[in-house]
């Protein structure tokens, strides 16, 4: 079978096994010192990461927090955020999975960001040791897979979930290519080990994006052992790996278990609506309905695809500031943006606050935090890596890094990105198709790391006995070395040629920007507002220029470092040195214009969520459940889900059904849909003065007379025969008085209802359970203002267990005998217990693994030489 490496004919070097961990142990010091230095507020000062997303998710969490600390139980519902959901997706501890504890082994129990970033750099180098790279170029891999900028710009946004699944990511790589090429046994325990790590981080579109750079590398190689006659040892390796995928996914069971279930009823499910939401003049839906129109399953194809990278703003891997950067940028005093203002009278004190916001970014994306920049350096030798890598290994990485940047372009490049949303498993499950370049920046980094070891490598001519002493990697980077005079000439040009191709696509950049005209959508507004646009768009081409030069000058000194390597003016250890520190300075740099000490905060969770005075108002209620509607954006904060029982909140997957609902009637100010959700109380946000020098008006809260409780008895039941009908049928509807029931889901043989003096109350709360205490004078038909969600929620009556029925689209409703009872209703999912017993086996078994790789590794002979590229 041929393969990637193939040692150099020296002889074996015997080494002790504590002279062998010394070096792993040394880069591990060098990447907390890295991840520590980073996120030095934190650690010595103190401070938070000001992440808004993490913010929102207390917010979310909050009531399934309390419980926990109450009961030490596991809340699978929340009333917090519109008006009912699981929390499989927001807050929930799956007991049976044990891989949380080998989470904390592997971060030391650091603070959350800094363990994200020493994760990343800890997971990088283990991809680039597996693959046989001695312990410094290793640690330039790591340091070019762990500050590519988009892990930073992510942790600054407080999308952590999708940091971690991020960087257990090349541990998956590492043991797909060591599988395929190598030893397939210890292959297969790191591809376990590290899809395990990355599916249970929670992020499955990250997951999904890796999976297509495995499934590249599955048909390169499957094409590569047909034409090599190795197709049954393919076979029996792609086997191996496949039961390792399910133990990985056996391991995150609960979490995947409910998540699938619960994404039948999201808006990842499919719409049972077949007319597109209504909307008022100057009004869009909340988030479209269906996938192309009504009736789909998945995400609406404009919704998936808001976040597309435009074609030309690929350049943003090469060069950072193309585009602007973020959409608010720091821009200089002496900036021409920052004279203009100073010129039209805006005082120095402000001025400076001021240009701390700058719209700087002109691209296609409505908003952003920031590029994908990989680095200079690192396009460099990707480029590099095309001439110089294992043939088989450039063409995954090549393959996959084209499909990463054309997914990402989204709409812009329709043809194809539209035919894989309509037609590829599970792509139209995610939106922001710009995280597609996650796939590229895995697979530039991987391919310019292995292009650096292949210039790096070197014939030991000689080894001195202070050398034989070294770590055999180490020894053979820093022995005196012969190159073959016709491969040295050889590695030149195609240095030079990588050289001339990477410079030349600056200098065309460059020549691009000439002729732009830096315009971004939000420039007329700004004109409106008399703001020194030209002046702006001046700083926008001095971005553009600056970051041109910028990584031109980085791709020749990282080009130098090699070309010196190999007029043998430096050494192996020297160079990779050199080029490694370069390309940490490069990437440092860059992700310190995203986040940086202005990101860093003092504030605990407690001081984010202060109670306002109109929040204080409405605690002064002492009811057991009630709902409030915060009309100020309403569907995209769950800060008042901190505080109360919230009609709004802010979460990518709400139920689809509730989404119908915000779409088509409450964005519509339909009062009795309020109402039967019992939304006691409005919080009406605070309004401008309309004209200068009068006062504004504050925060005020209204209390809703038409609030109709907890649970109340209908007289009159409507009959529907479709969910449109069901819906529709809300506008006009007096809920106090007649429930809507789709009767082809819910037959019922009577529909009118006469029990006068009938009373019900709730005398229990708690997120997942509800106790209510009825009398009814005759038979009678009570509708609760509970979401309705039919996949765990059981209702008893008087204990026994008894169908409940959805009414008014949304609700849960039953029918209730004369009499008195006692209702209850119980949140009681199976898939819960049944993911939690096969998380656990799935568990032990990992832990099994990972011990038997750490006695594999440790028994493997002492004698190693250096592989080496062909």
């Amino acid at each position: 079978m041929t393969t990637v490496f193939s040692a150099p004919a020296v002889a074996p070097v015997t080494v002790p096994l504590w002279r062998r961990v010394l070096p792993h142990l040394l880069a591990v010091l060098v990447f907390l010192a890295l991840a520590v230095l980073y996120f030095s507020p934190i650690v010595f000062d103190g401070k938070t990461l000001s992440q808004h997303d993490i913010v929102q998710f207390n917010g979310g969490a909050h009531e399934a927090q309390l419980y926990r600390e109450a009961t030490g139980k596991e809340a699978l519902w929340t009333n917090s955020m519109f008006s009912g959901m699981p929390t499989y997706l927001i807050s929930t501890h799956f007991t049976g999975d044990l891989s949380i504890y080998l989470q904390k082994i592997f971060t030391l129990g650091l603070p959350a960001v800094v363990a994200n970033l020493f994760l990343a750099l800890v997971c990088g180098y283990v991809l680039f040791v597996a693959l046989g790279l001695s312990p410094v170029v290793s640690g330039v891999g790591a340091i070019a897979l762990g500050f590519t900028s988009y892990n930073l710009v992510i942790l600054a946004a407080g999308h952590n979930t999708k940091s971690l699944a991020l960087a257990y990511a090349p541990v998956v790589l590492a043991g797909l290519i060591v599988a395929f090429r190598r030893n397939k046994w210890l292959g297969t325990g790191l591809f376990a080990v590290g899809l395990a790590m990355n599916v249970r981080a929670n992020h499955l579109q990250i997951t999904y994006y890796l999976l297509l750079l495995v499934l590249v590398c599955g048909i390169v190689e499957l094409i590569g052992a047909v034409r090599e006659n190795r197709l049954p040892d393919f076979l029996a390796r792609t086997g191996l790996l496949a039961v390792a995928a399910l133990l990985a996914v056996g391991v995150s069971f609960g979490r995947l278990y409910t998540t699938i279930e619960y994404g039948k009823y999201s808006i990842r499910g499919k719409s049972e609506l077949k007319t597109p939401p209504p909307t008022a003049p100057g009004q869009q839906a909340a988030t479209p309905a269906g996938d192309d129109g009504a009736g789909g399953s998945g995400l609406d194809r404009d919704y998936a695809f808001g976040w597309s990278y435009g074609v030309g703003e690929s350049i943003t891997l090469l060069i950072p500031n193309f585009y602007g950067g973020a959409s608010q940028s720091k821009l200089s005093d002496d900036s021409e943006t920052g004279k203009a203002l100073a010129a039209m009278g805006l005082p120095p004190v402000q001025l400076s606050d001021y240009l701390a916001h700058m719209p700087t970014y002109w691209g296609d994306q409505p908003i952003t935090s920031g590029p994908v920049y990989v680095g200079a350096i690192v396009c460099f030798l990707f480029v590099l890596g095309l001439f110089v890598a294992d043939r088989r290994l450039r063409i995954w990485l090549l393959v996959g890094t084209i499909l990463s940047i054309v997914l990402a372009w989204g709409k812009n490049f329709e043809s194809f990105n539209y035919l894989m949303f309509d037609y590829f498993p599970g792509y139209n499950k995610f939106r922001s198709v710009s995280m597609a370049l996650v796939i590229a920046q895995l697979a530039m980094p991987l391919l310019a790391v292995l292009a650096l070891a292949r210039v790096l490598r070197s014939r030991a001519t000689a080894t001195s006995a202070a050398g034989a002493s070294m770590h055999p990697s180490l020894a053979a980077l820093s022995a005196k070395t012969t190159t073959d005079a016709p491969e040295t000439a050889d590695l030149k040009r195609k240095l030079l040629l990588a050289l001339g191709i990477t410079v030349g696509v600056c200098l065309l950049a460059f020549l691009i920007g000439l002729g732009a005209d830096f315009a971004s959508p939000i420039d007329a507004q700004l004109q409106q507002q008399g703001f020194p646009l030209d002046a702006l768009r001046q700083d926008r081409a001095a971005m553009l220029r600056g970051d041109v030069f910028r990584s031109i000058v980085f791709i020749v000194l990282a080009a130098g470092a090699l070309w010196f390597y190999l007029q043998r003016k430096l050494s192996a250890v020297m160079a990779a040195a050199l080029v490694g520190v370069l390309t940490l300075v490069d990437l440092w740099s860059v992700d310190k214009r995203y986040l940086n000490d202005a990101n860093f905060q003092r504030e605990t969770v407690a001081q984010q969520f202060v109670p306002s005075a109109a929040d204080q108002q409405i605690l002064q209620d002492k009811d057991l459940s009630y709902r409030v509607l915060n009309a100020a954006n309403p569907f995209n904060e769950a800060n008042t889900s901190y505080f109360h029982k919230s009609i709004g909140g802010y979460h990518g997957a709400k139920l689809r059904r509730y989404q119908d609902l915000i779409d088509r009637q409450i964005s519509l100010n339909n009062t009795q849909v309020l109402n039967m959700l019992n939304t006691r109380y409005v919080i009406v946000p605070a309004q401008a003065p309309q004209q200068q020098g009068q006062p504004g008006q504050p925060e005020q809260v209204q209390r809703n007379p038409g609030a109709l409780g907890n649970a109340w008895f209908v007289n009159d039941i409507q009959k529907v025969q479709t969910p449109d009908q069901e819906i529709q049928a809300l506008t006009g509807l007096n809920a106090a008085t007649t429930a809507v029931v789709d009767a082809t889901k819910f037959p019922l043989a009577k529909t009118s209802y006469a029990a006068p003096g009938s009373t019900i109350a709730l005398t229990n709360y708690s997120p997942d359970a509800l106790t209510y205490r009825a009398t009814a004078t005759a038979d009678a038909f009570v509708v609760f203002s509970e979401i309705y969600y039919a996949d765990g929620w059981n209702a008893y009556l008087d204990g026994k267990l008894v169908p409940h029925l959805r009414a008014n689209y949304v609700l849960r409703a039953m029918p209730l005998p004369a009499g008195t009872h006692t209702i209850e209703f119980k949140f009681e999912p199976t898939e819960y217990a049944i993911g939690n017993t096969v998380s656990l086996v799935s568990s032990v078994l990992l832990i099994l693994v990972l011990l038997g790789l750490l006695v594999y590794t440790v028994r493997q002979p002492a004698e190693h030489n250096e592989p080496a590229f062909v």
